[in-house]
């Protein structure tokens, strides 16, 4: 496995990444890798919870003999700009023009390039995937199929049994209906015209939450005509497992889907009640093996090498 630092242009931007390759000579079928929500880097790390994710299986890819990209969002890592200040839509943009870095490449087969994407990075895939027919294939990990306003609303409707008791006593004594407050919140925030605001005296990416609010990627799925992976654990309590049901109505493409049992948002194992506290545990183990095999395996079966690899630079 060799690791090659990259960097590419977005929005006046200066955003870095790692490439990372089998061993062997190319060039090789390729993943560029979306990450999830938060200033997270390349590796999936927040400062405050390292995840690992994307590095995770950028190894994994690597010894299935795929190549793959990974970068900082913007304000994060090595990545110029800011990050509060980016929206839903700079984050689109950003993996599009990663997309094109990767397809570039000497290294890479530009017609065996696919796209997983965590979290939000799913969403994400799955807008690039609907524009761009020449993506090879798709995964989804832990990824919706409604709005992003249903999204947080059931979000904010799994967690309120999940939260310690003397907070669930507070919030019954004070006749709290914490999917009301959400919603409430989220009405404040569209009412927002600058791209950080101040709600609570927390400052948040209001043009983000703006634009995520107002996003529905089932228009999306319904153009998406690659093949498309769709997993999500049974104890998410972020996104709905049930949306895979919703995937595989809206993508008239071949798609397969998976629960899997016992595993949370962050792709790790979670046994016994599903808890958000529990993440920074989790996120001292490696991903999940399931989802590394399953991932892994669909990508080399999907994403065969072909016998005379034509990159546009020797045409």
């Amino acid at each position: 496995m060799r690791d090659i630092d990259l960097a590419f242009a977005s929005g006046g931007e200066r955003l870095a990444g790692t490439l990372t390759l089998p061993d062997g000579d190319g060039p090789f079928p390729a993943v560029l890798l979306v990450p999830g929500s938060g200033p997270v880097d390349r590796d999936s790390d927040h400062r405050r919870l390292p995840l690992g994710v994307t590095r995770q299986l950028a190894e994994a890819f690597a010894a299935a003999g795929i190549a793959s990209l990974r970068y900082d969002k913007r304000g994060v890592g090595a990545s110029t700009g800011g990050f509060l200040a980016a929206g839903f839509r700079d984050n689109m943009d950003d993996a599009g023009a990663a997309l094109a870095a990767l397809r570039e490449r000497p290294e890479i087969h530009p017609g065996r390039v696919a796209l997983t994407g965590h979290s939000e990075g799913a969403l994400i895939a799955a807008n690039l995937a609907a524009h761009d027919p020449a993506v090879a294939a798709v995964v989804l990990l832990a990824g919706t199929a409604g709005s992003g306003a249903e999204t947080l609303r059931w979000q904010a409707a799994r967690l309120a049994p999940t939260l310690p008791a003397f907070v669930r006593a507070v919030l019954r004594l004070t006749r709290t209906d914490l999917v009301a407050k959400v919603t409430k919140n989220h009405e404040r925030i569209r009412r927002t015209t600058t791209d950080v605001a101040r709600i609570g005296g927390v400052r948040v990416n209001a043009r983000w939450t703006r634009e995520f609010l107002d996003y529905d990627p089932a228009a999306d799925l319904a153009r998406i005509n690659a093949p498309v992976l769709a997993v999500t654990g049974d104890k998410d309590l972020q996104v709905n497992p049930e949306d895979l049901a919703r995937m595989a109505e809206l993508v008239p493409g071949p798609i397969e889907t998976h629960v899997i049992p016992d595993l949370s948002h962050i792709l790790r194992r979670q046994p016994g009640p599903p808890s958000l506290r529990a993440y920074r545990r989790e996120a001292r183990e490696p991903i999940d093996a399931r989802v590394k095999e399953l991932v892994t395996g669909w990508l080399a079966r999907t994403l065969p090498a072909p016998a005379n690899p034509v990159h546009p630079t020797n045409l």
